[in-house]
C-alpha cells in the first residue's frame, strides 16, 4: 500500500502545493461541517484522488479539505469508510498513511457512538482512552510495511496520555462535560443485540461503534499520535424505548456538532 499512499499524496500536493498539515481530523456521521471552518480550504472529493475510496454511508460526504483551522494547517476526511461497507483494510491504510506523508504529526478522530451508561446520555461527549476491538478484522493481516512501522508493535498508549490531559484540561476550562471510557467496535451494519450490549458493558465497554479502531490501528502503526471523542448519539440496545436508526445517528450527530467544534477548536489553540 506504498504506492498507493503514495499516489495520493503526489496527486493532494499538486492541487495545493507546499501545504504541510500538521493535524489532520476524520469526522464521523454527522460532523462533517465542521470542515466548513477551514480558512483558504482546497476541498477535493475522493472520487478524485488515486486510491481514495467513496463511503456509501449516508452522513459521509466522502471528500478532503485542506486548509487552515485556527491558525494551524489541517487536512480533514469528511466521512470514512467501514468493514461492512464491503471494503477491505486497504482502503483504511491509504487514508491514513497518505495523511503521515502529507505531513501529519497528530490525528483526531471523531465518531458516533451509542452509550451504554444511563450517565452518558444522548447529546454528550466522550473521550476514549482505550478499545476493544469486536470486528473480527485488522487492516494490517498480510505482508507488513516496513516503510511505515514494524510488523509487531505495542497498543499501551494507543490513545495518546499527554493528549488526553490536554483535552480533558480544554473541556473544563470550556465547561463541556467530557466523559471518559473504552470504545467497543463492532462490525455491523446492524446495531447490537440487548444481550451484547450487557457482555460488552461486563466486559469494561463505556460506548459501542461501528468504526475507529481500525484507523487508530494504523494511525499507531506509522507512529501518529491519536486523540478520538465520541458523539453519544444513542443508548445502546436494551437501555431505552427509543428504536435504532441510522437516522437518529445523523440528527443526535448534528446536535452535538457545534459542542464537538469547541472543543476541536479549543484543542488546537491549546497546542498551538
Amino acid at each position: 500500500m506504498t504506492e498507493a499512499a503514495l499516489k495520493a499524496t503526489a496527486f493532494i500536493q499538486q492541487q495545493k502545493p507546499n501545504f504541510k498539515p500538521k493535524l489532520g481530523l476524520i469526522l464521523g456521521s454527522g460532523l462533517g461541517d465542521i470542515a466548513k471552518s477551514l480558512s483558504d480550504a482546497t476541498v477535493l472529493p475522493y472520487s478524485e484522488i488515486p486510491g481514495f475510496t467513496q463511503s456509501t454511508v449516508a452522513g459521509h460526504n466522502s471528500a478532503l479539505s485542506l486548509g487552515d483551522l485556527h491558525g494551524i494547517p489541517t487536512v480533514c476526511l469528511q466521512g470514512r469508510i467501514h468493514y461492512y461497507e464491503g471494503f477491505n483494510g486497504d482502503a483504511v491504510k491509504t487514508y491514513i498513511r497518505t495523511l503521515k506523508l502529507l505531513g501529519v504529526d497528530i490525528l483526531f478522530i471523531t465518531n458516533a457512538a451509542g452509550s451504554l451508561h444511563q450517565d452518558n446520555p444522548p447529546g454528550s461527549l466522550m473521550m476514549i482512552t482505550d478499545h476493544i476491538n469486536f470486528q473480527g478484522h485488522n487492516p494490517l493481516i498480510g505482508p507488513n510495511d516496513t516503510d511505515f512501522g514494524p510488523r509487531f508493535f505495542g497498543m499501551e498508549d494507543a490513545y495518546d496520555p499527554e493528549l488526553r490531559g490536554i483535552l480533558e484540561s480544554v473541556s473544563k476550562d470550556l465547561d463541556l462535560h467530557l466523559a471518559q471510557g473504552v470504545y467497543a467496535s463492532v462490525l455491523g451494519p446492524m446495531f447490537e443485540t440487548p444481550a451484547e450490549i450487557r457482555a460488552f458493558r461486563l466486559l469494561g465497554a463505556d460506548a459501542v461503534g461501528m468504526s475507529t479502531v481500525p484507523e487508530v490501528i494504523v494511525a499507531r502503526h506509522c507512529g501518529l499520535r491519536v486523540i478520538t471523542v465520541s458523539a453519544i448519539t444513542n443508548l445502546a440496545a436494551g437501555m431505552s424505548k427509543e428504536t435504532l436508526t441510522h437516522e437518529g445517528t445523523l440528527h443526535h450527530g448534528e446536535k452535538i456538532a457545534h459542542d464537538m467544534q469547541r472543543l476541536i477548536f479549543g484543542f488546537i489553540e491549546a497546542i498551538r
